[in-house]
């Protein structure tokens, strides 16, 4: 009996963690993120891509976005080629990493509610930790993330089931009852595969159906978050 309550309270006073992906699920980056691709990759004569190209080019980090840019034009982009417009694509995006970008409607208020109910949050992104770092806190919402990891952070990145255990390992948050919150096959692929219940906003920049992605959950506003977070946490 004495093991039994041992257990239970363990379990009662388990962490509730939920971990954001940010390009298209935290906020909308892509004017801002196209507009530095634009202006790289004029350089070497590519032309413009826009904006409804945006699910074919995110989600596996910037040296992705380039190699994607070129693929779609029918361009080769070698690897020295790459390892030159890579700084140059991180410079130019520093510098204008929040001129268009915003949260989606409904983020901060999600936010506020579910720490009133006891949850706590990460940030694992495919993007470079130091950019996602510097746009959460030209955002405003830095403050509020017991970690966040970018596609740079481990020798793994999303799809990799491992990319998000290590991000809630180093919140010391690695057992427990976890979310993943994203838009892209990528994050839902990781969670699970990661034994973790998943959560995908229809308004990303999946380039797949989002039905299609096997989520567990799928929201259109984050003002539909707090009560699935609770009832997932609840259902563990």
């Amino acid at each position: 009996m004495l093991s039994f309550k041992l257990n239970f309270l363990q379990a009662w006073q388990l962490h509730k963690t939920i971990i954001f992906d940010l390009d298209g699920t935290l906020a909308h980056t892509a004017p801002d993120l196209i507009a530095t691709l634009n202006r790289v990759t004029a350089s070497v004569g590519l032309e413009p891509v826009s904006m409804e190209a945006i699910g074919q080019l995110v989600g596996q980090g910037s040296k992705a976005m380039l190699k994607r840019a070129f693929a779609l034009q029918k361009r080769d982009l070698h690897d020295n080629q790459l390892e030159e417009l890579f700084p140059i694509f991180l410079a130019d995006y520093t510098e204008n990493i929040a001129n268009e970008s915003y949260l989606y409607p409904g983020v901060e208020k999600a936010l506020d509610l579910l720490s009133e109910d006891g949850f706590e949050f990460c940030v694992c992104t495919n993007k470079p930790e130091g950019p996602a770092r510097l746009l959460l806190n030209a955002l405003g919402i830095s403050q509020r993330f017991l970690s966040v990891t970018g596609g740079d952070t481990f020798e793994f990145k999303k799809p990799d089931p491992r990319h998000l255990h290590e991000t809630l390992g180093l919140a010391d948050r690695k057992n427990s009852q976890a979310i993943m919150i994203g838009d892209s096959i990528n994050d839902i692929a990781a969670a699970n595969a990661g034994g973790i219940k998943s959560v995908a906003v229809s308004f990303g920049y999946s380039d797949l159906p989002i039905p299609q992605l096997g989520a567990t959950h799928i929201i259109d506003h984050f003002d539909e978050l707090p009560p699935i977070a609770q009832t997932l946490a609840a259902n563990r």
